[in-house]
């Protein structure tokens, strides 16, 4: 996230704490990365005691809103062959920020109603 996420970059915004699972929209970066601070904050839920501030050890970027997607359900995606390759879809995989290659975005965007990338 610190080295490859730039302002402007369009990202999906899934859910992943819910029934069902599914992308709700696209966002895009407005924001480089930068400390999580609640990673340093000993009354966070995401306190690290290993995090400082010379070595943050976790990073975030800011998003904003661009579109929303019809909801499309992860056992939706699951069901697309032209995704079998996409690491949200491959066992052991559910980290907060992964790659999406640009042909799965392009395809999810589709499955969401879209025509194509937004721009």
């Amino acid at each position: 996230m610190r080295d490859e996420m730039s302002i402007g970059d369009l990202v999906l915004f899934y859910h992943s704490n819910c029934k069902p699972p599914h992308v709700a929209g696209i966002a895009k970066v407005c924001k480089e990365g930068y400390p999580d601070h609640t990673a340093q904050d000993s009354s966070s839920n995401y306190f690290d005691p290993k995090a400082t501030p010379d070595e943050p050890r976790w990073m975030m970027v800011d998003i904003e809103p661009v579109v929303e997607l019809s909801n499309v359900e992860l056992s939706v995606l699951r069901l697309n062959p032209e995704l079998e390759d996409m690491p949200l879809l491959k066992r052991g995989q559910r980290l907060s920020v992964q790659p999406v290659p640009p042909e799965h975005f392009e395809i999810v965007c589709r499955m969401g109603g879209l025509p194509g990338i937004p721009g």
